[in-house]
């Protein structure tokens, strides 16, 4: 029996990186997943899934807009007979713009999907919950929102936002069962950081991309995932409310070097 047998997951950003090895792995684990992105490599991820005898749907969507997460809870319940399992995980970057050049619509952009689209799946996820009395809800956070000299202001203010939402929600859903937790990942190879491990191989530098961690090295999505399924299992059963960060020990103490304007 896997960690997650017979349960029902959605998770958001699931065509690529963390999301897709989170979909992959619960899918693993036992779980029916709901796999939602705005990018056609959702439907790779799906395949993946199947091919290996596990259960996916696959949605093509944005995470930030309303009735598309409200879609995304109510396909599992249809589909896969309940909602057991959220991870709000889709997220952007937006680059290392500097501050002075960044616009409002920028920031706009950044907080509608990395925060109103996790606050819109706590939302209709627990919706969905309470009447169950249990429920898992994750959020994919950063060590950007923990502290700075992790992330681009907008980047990080969107990520210490989620941390926020995480502590919060669960207090709002004081005494209903349904618990909401945070991973903060550090340095992970995905598509969104794809920027930074293609200019450091060009310059020969790979050997050099998570340095500053205590570990000295980069991470894996796989090494988020499976933070993500403690929490989406019964092991985490007492954990609400709380944001774990996976970066190889970076977010104790954040060394950067500084640029000057």
């Amino acid at each position: 029996m896997g960690r997650l047998s017979g349960r029902s997951a959605v998770i958001t950003g699931a065509g690529s990186g963390i999301g897709r090895a989170a979909s992959i792995l619960f899918a693993r684990e036992g779980a029916s997943v709901v796999c939602a992105d705005r990018a056609e490599g959702v439907n790779d991820t799906v395949k993946a899934i199947t091919d290996a005898g596990g259960k996916a749907i696959g949605l093509l969507g944005d995470a930030g807009v309303d009735a598309f997460v409200k879609s995304c809870m109510d396909t599992a319940i249809a589909e896969h007979g309940g909602l057991d399992v959220v991870w709000a995980n889709a997220g952007i970057s937006g680059g290392f713009a500097p501050l002075h050049e960044q616009t409002a619509d920028y920031w706009a952009e950044i907080l509608r999907v990395n925060l109103i689209g996790a606050f819109l799946a706590v939302k209709h996820a627990s919706e969905r919950m309470i009447p169950n009395g249990r429920g898992s809800i994750i959020c994919t956070a950063s060590v950007a929102g923990i502290r700075s000299g992790a992330g681009g202001p907008a980047y990080s203010a969107s990520k210490a936002g989620v941390i926020s939402l995480a502590q919060t929600a669960a207090n709002e859903l004081y005494g209903t069962g349904v618990r909401v937790n945070a991973v903060a990942p550090g340095l992970i190879e995905t598509g969104m950081t794809k920027p930074i491990f293609d200019g450091a191989r060009a310059r020969g530098n790979e050997d050099k991309i998570g340095q500053l961690n205590p570990l000295t090295r980069y991470g894996v999505p796989d090494e988020i995932a499976y933070a993500g399924l403690f929490l989406a299992s019964d092991e985490s059963s007492y954990v609400n409310g709380q944001t774990i960060a996976v970066d190889g020990g970076l977010s104790t103490s954040h060394p950067v070097v500084r640029r000057k304007r």
